[in-house]
């Protein structure tokens, strides 16, 4: 009889089993959040963290549609970018690999001039 070694296990390396917003990119978002919330436009926010993207939903209230949803596809990266701002109806407003220049179109909603 001939005694073999065991076969060693390597797990084969994997996507992660759901993707997520890091402090830095959280830190962005919720501090646009807090001006527009300060400035009476947004009322309520909701994070979901799924498989293959990250979603920052905001609201006017709560019971109704989300009014802009921040999305982060990491596999959109090499493509058009990974972050993507969603308006109401569904429709893509702005896309690109910076979150700070994605997010400058909703900064700029908050400069209204004075009368």
């Amino acid at each position: 009889m001939t005694v073999q070694p065991p076969i060693p296990f390597h797990p084969a390396p994997h996507a992660p089993e759901q993707v997520a917003f890091d402090r830095q990119e959280l830190g962005r978002i919720l501090g646009l959040y807090g001006r527009m919330v300060a400035a009476g436009e947004w009322r309520d926010y909701a994070v979901s963290f799924l498989r293959d993207r990250a979603v920052f939903s905001v609201f006017r209230r709560s019971a109704e549609h989300p009014l802009y949803r921040i999305e982060k596809h990491p596999r959109l990266r090499n493509r058009q970018g990974m972050y993507a701002l969603f308006g109401m109806d569904g429709q893509i407003l702005k896309r690109g690999h910076d979150l700070a220049a994605v997010l400058r179109d909703l900064d700029r909603k908050l400069i209204r001039p004075v009368d």
